[in-house]
C-alpha cells in the first residue's frame, strides 16, 4: 500500500468531521491530493508524504504548468496541498509546513454572464406551465433569482424551511451552516401553486418526502437535472450567454448592488464567509459607472 493512503484516508476523515464539508467539496480535495501523491510516487517514490519539501511541491506545480493545466485550476489544487499539510500539521505529523511558501498563480477575478432583469423575465416567461413539470421549473427559477441560493441549497430546500408566512426561507450552505434568507412573493406564490396543485400527486421516494422539488421518481432533483432546465430554457428564447444555475446567484447579487443595498446585506442573504468575497460584486457596479461616464460625460 502506498504511504499516501492512509494519511490522505485519514484527511477525508477530517474534511467530512471537523471541517464539515460537503461530499462535492471533499471529493474535490481527494482527487486534487492524488494528483500530487501519483506526481511523488511516480517521481520521488521514496518520498513519504510527511517527508515533502517546498521544492517537491514546486516541481510537481511546475508539471501542471507543463500540462497546460489552467490556472484556476493550479489554484485549487494548491488550495488543497496547503489544506491537506495544515492537517497534518494539526495532527503533530510534520513540525514544518512546506506548502507554507507556495504561491499560487495571481488570477483576475472575474464573473461569468450576468442576466439583465429583462432576460430575467423572459426566461421565466419561456417556462411552459402547460407541461406537467413547468410549475416546478417556474417555482424553482423565481426561488433562484428571489433568494441567490446556490444549487445545492436549491435542491436540498424542503417543505419546512419555507417560512412563507414571514418571507423566509431556512437554507443549510456550505459547511452546514444555516442562514435565514428573504424570498419574494412572486417566488412564494409559484412554490405554493407547484406545492399545492402539482407536487401532491407526486409519490415521494423513500427519504425524499419534505423535498420541495421532486422530479418524476418523487426523488429530489439532482444539479445536473436543474442546469439541463436551465440550458433547455435559456436556448428556447435564444439567448446566447453561457447560463447555469449559478448565473441566477450572481444576477441577483448583481442587481442588488446596482440597486444601491448595503454589501453586509448581500453577504449575509448570500452566506459568504468573507466580505471580500462579496466586494467582486462593487467591481461590477465600478465598471458600470465607468461605461456610464464613458458614455454621457462631455469631459469623459
Amino acid at each position: 500500500m502506498s504511504s499516501w493512503t492512509p494519511l490522505l484516508r485519514q484527511f477525508q476523515h477530517y474534511l467530512k468531521i471537523e471541517r464539515s464539508l460537503s461530499e462535492n467539496s471533499i471529493l474535490a480535495y481527494q482527487q486534487d491530493m492524488e494528483k500530487l501523491s501519483r506526481y511523488m510516487e511516480k517521481n520521488f517514490p521514496e518520498t513519504s508524504p510527511t517527508q515533502v519539501t517546498l521544492q517537491h511541491l514546486r516541481y510537481f506545480v511546475n508539471s501542471l504548468a507543463e500540462l497546460e493545466i489552467s490556472e484556476y485550476t493550479q489554484a485549487r489544487i494548491i488550495s488543497g496541498i496547503k489544506a491537506f499539510y495544515r492537517f497534518l500539521m494539526y495532527e503533530d505529523r510534520i513540525t514544518e509546513d512546506p506548502s507554507q511558501l507556495l504561491e499560487s498563480p495571481k488570477l483576475g477575478r472575474k464573473l461569468p454572464d450576468t442576466l439583465s432583469y429583462p432576460e430575467i423575465e423572459k426566461i421565466l416567461e419561456s417556462i411552459p406551465l402547460g407541461e406537467p413539470e413547468g410549475h416546478r421549473n417556474r417555482a424553482m427559477l423565481e426561488t433562484l433569482y428571489s433568494s441567490g441560493l446556490r444549487v445545492s441549497e436549491l435542491i436540498d430546500l424542503k417543505i419546512g424551511n419555507i417560512y412563507a408566512d414571514v418571507g423566509f426561507l431556512r437554507v443549510i450552505g456550505k459547511g452546514n451552516k444555516e442562514r435565514l434568507v428573504p424570498i419574494g412573493k412572486d417566488a412564494l406564490k409559484y412554490i405554493n401553486i407547484y406545492i399545492e396543485e402539482f407536487r401532491k400527486h407526486i409519490q415521494p421516494a423513500k427519504g425524499h418526502e419534505q423535498y420541495v422539488f421532486l422530479n418524476r421518481t418523487g426523488k429530489k432533483l439532482s444539479r445536473v437535472m436543474v442546469f439541463l432546465i436551465i440550458k433547455k430554457q435559456v436556448a428556447a428564447i435564444g439567448l446566447e450567454k453561457n447560463v447555469s444555475p449559478h448565473t441566477f446567484r450572481h444576477s441577483f447579487a448583481t442587481h442588488l448592488v446596482e440597486g444601491g443595498a448595503d454589501l453586509r446585506a448581500v453577504q449575509e442573504m448570500l452566506g459568504h464567509e468573507s466580505i471580500t468575497t462579496t466586494e467582486i460584486y462593487t467591481h461590477l457596479d465600478r465598471d458600470y459607472l465607468r461605461q456610464v461616464l464613458n458614455e454621457f460625460h462631455p469631459r469623459k
